[in-house]
């Protein structure tokens, strides 16, 4: 059920930004502390490629920035 989380690698972060012409900061985010983070050992900073099959769209893939959670 959980979609497959890969952190990628400085070129194709770099190729990605490239392509649509943004930065790190302007990607969407996503906890540190977020299980599925954890579960691939992510660090804060990194970018994470997030590949989810669909019956409509067949594969759809995001990315997102991993960021530490602010404390209250």
């Amino acid at each position: 059920m959980v979609p497959d989380h890969t952190i990628m690698s400085e070129d194709e972060v770099r190729t990605l930004l490239a392509h649509y012409n943004i930065t790190t900061e302007q990607l969407p985010k996503i906890f540190h502390d977020d299980p599925a983070v954890k579960a691939i050992n992510a660090k804060v900073d990194d970018v994470i490629r997030v590949v989810r099959i669909s019956h409509t769209a067949g594969r759809a893939e995001s990315y997102r920035l991993v960021i530490r959670r602010p404390k209250k």
